[in-house]
């Protein structure tokens, strides 16, 4: 066996709900396999689902991050004049986004390159940790993978309105309790984080 560093770089949406549902939207510009988007979400019961657009995306995700249920179908994310649509057959959310947050500010001092190499990521990882409430830059994800988030900057969301399986998600609300999809969850302020995840993974030789 082997062992291979793959970056997928993008922007993650983390949003609560007043209905419970917890959305992550992971919308990547660039990766192994060119640009693609996956939703994860976690309903007010706990019940943890994979939206996924196909099988190589579904395989990958499902290794690295821990779901009750996956689902393939098109996952689309768009850009609108004040924020995003993400729209899938189960999902419908429309996000509002906002000027950066404080911590985006913080974020933007720090050199792009410096901020998303894995060393950094694993330095700042105990103060991550105590700053933003379940949010960790590396940890040890499944089937022998190790990970790291360098994230570049932060934007808040400001409102949400969308359907989950034919529900009203409600208004926006904080990330809380933190999603359980893996070793870190997003900030609990609703946020789109600019960010580049890096996955040390085993191959076969």
């Amino acid at each position: 066996m082997s062992r291979v560093r793959e970056r997928f770089t993008g922007r993650i949406a983390g949003v609560g709900s007043t209905s419970g549902v917890r959305v992550v939207v992971g919308r990547w510009d660039a990766s192994p396999w060119g640009a693609f988007a996956d939703v994860m979400v976690e309903d007010a019961s706990g019940h943890r689902v994979l939206l996924a657009p196909d099988e190589r995306v579904r395989d990958f995700v499902a290794a690295t991050y821990t779901f009750d249920e996956h689902v393939l179908e098109p996952v689309s994310v768009v850009d609108t004049p004040d924020g995003w649509q993400v729209t899938t057959p189960s999902l419908s959310l429309r996000l509002v986004t906002g000027g950066r947050t404080p911590l985006g500010a913080l974020l933007g001092l720090v050199p792009a390159r410096l901020a998303t190499a894995p060393a950094w990521c694993t330095a700042i990882d105990p103060v991550a940790r105590v700053v933003v409430r379940g949010v960790r830059t590396r940890g040890t994800a499944g089937n022998d993978r190790r990970e790291w988030y360098g994230a570049t900057s932060v934007h808040a969301v400001t409102s949400l309105t969308g359907e989950w399986r034919g529900s009203s998600l409600g208004a926006l609300a904080p990330v809380d309790p933190p999603c359980r999809f893996g070793f870190s969850s997003t900030p609990a302020r609703p946020s789109v984080t600019s960010v580049v995840t890096t996955i040390d993974r085993a191959v076969k030789a």
